[in-house]
């Protein structure tokens, strides 16, 4: 969810205040003329530009920089309208030559951040921010900005210190609620994310966002609560039957609790929606492999598999080719992938696991000493390659 929209354009209300600079400060009807006009030209320019009737915003505001080349509600003007087109280094050069004259302008300063922040220039966006502040420290859309450019470059004391602060200054704002599931989520933090996206939901009621309700099973999913995970992405899909992130969550819970039949049942559904998402072929073929369904299973594979080189594809065919006791052909797939994706544990255990079977425990020894020689740390490795040990 994103955080705000843009922010708004500068109110025509304010425009009584605007900048003498470059004009004569005696009072004479020539200069009063003028200060008149450029008031007059700014009203328009910004009337203009909240009907998003941008080229004649922009002719208003040239027009008052051939009268005054530096004046401080032109530069900012045309910052907004650039930054409307989403011409952001267009804007930030007007905003940045607007502060170059009038460093204290806050309409410029958060025009400036916001087109670092859409440039992805966070740490740009955020110096500039922090500007802002010094002037106005109590302006919960710039806490709430600053508090996301933080979390974007992965600076979690300092986001969550902000988030918290805007909490303070307004309980339940929704800005700082979302932002702190979304952090904490990035983090792994999933029982926090879930105690923020909850609270969303709680005081969301009726109206409750539906990517809130995709973020709280996407919680429970994590924490493989499955169960309660369920609910959520149902709501979700009374929403919105389609949604992806709700099927692909009900997938992905029922596949969770054991219930395959009806992670298919929503596999399908993508499928039905994204025929060539070369994931969920995969995923539903596992579903199908499970069931013992190896037929159809083959078939989401190669399908799969038609579409571009899926590692877990490959994968999917070689279990069941050792599902069915072809081992040497699974074996033959497994040594490919081992070489492919060499820090895969799992790869290991299936390939020794297929050696076994064959009755070929010193090769299976042998296969996971070499997973074991690549660094990887995994108790299952050690608890199996002792047995064999001790089998042998």
């Amino acid at each position: 969810m994103d955080n705000l929209e843009s922010f708004d354009i500068l109110p025509p209300d304010e425009l009584s205040g605007i900048s003498n600079a470059g004009m004569p400060n005696n009072r004479n009807p020539e200069a009063d003329s003028l200060r008149n006009e450029i008031a007059e030209l700014s009203k328009e320019g910004y009337f203009f530009l909240k009907g998003d009737n941008i080229s004649a915003a922009v002719d208003s505001f040239k027009k008052i920089l051939a009268l005054d080349d530096n004046n401080n509600y032109a530069l900012v003007g045309l910052g907004d309208s650039a930054r409307k087109q989403h011409n952001f280094s267009l804007a930030a050069d007007y905003y940045n030559r607007c502060l170059t004259y009038h460093p204290s302008n806050n309409y410029a300063l958060f025009g400036l951040a916001d087109c670092y922040k859409a440039m992805r220039q966070y740490h740009k966006a955020i110096d500039i921010w922090e500007r802002y502040l010094a002037h106005d420290d109590q302006n919960i859309t710039v806490l709430t900005r600053v508090a996301d450019a933080y979390r974007k470059i992965r600076d979690f004391k300092n986001s969550k210190e902000l988030y918290l602060r805007v909490l303070e200054m307004e309980k339940d704002n929704p800005y700082a609620l979302i932002g702190l599931g979304h952090l904490h989520y990035d983090f792994k933090e999933y029982a926090d994310a879930l105690y923020y996206w909850m609270r969303m939901y709680e005081i969301g009621d009726d109206k409750v966002d539906i990517r809130v309700l995709t973020s709280i099973g996407n919680c429970h999913r994590k924490l493989k609560t499955f169960d309660k995970g369920v609910p959520f992405f149902e709501r979700a899909l009374e929403m919105d039957s389609n949604n992806f992130y709700a099927l692909f969550g009900l997938a992905d819970c029922y596949r969770g609790m054991n219930m395959q039949a009806r992670s298919i049942e929503y596999w399908n559904k993508i499928l039905k929606n994204d025929p060539h998402n070369k994931v969920i072929l995969t995923r539903a073929g596992d579903a199908y492999r499970t069931l013992g369904d190896f037929k159809t299973a083959t078939e989401y594979y190669e399908k799969a598999l038609n579409i571009e080189f899926d590692l877990y594809a490959v994968l999917g065919l070689a279990l069941l080719s050792k599902a069915q006791g072809n081992y040497d052909d699974a074996i033959e797939s497994l040594a490919r992938l081992v070489q492919a994706d060499p820090k895969n544990y799992r790869l290991y255990i299936d390939l020794a696991d297929c050696y076994e079977k064959k009755g070929d425990k010193k090769q299976a020894v042998e296969v996971l000493q070499n997973c074991q020689r690549q660094g990887i740390r995994s108790q299952i490795i050690n608890e199996t390659l002792a047995r064999l040990q001790q089998d042998a």
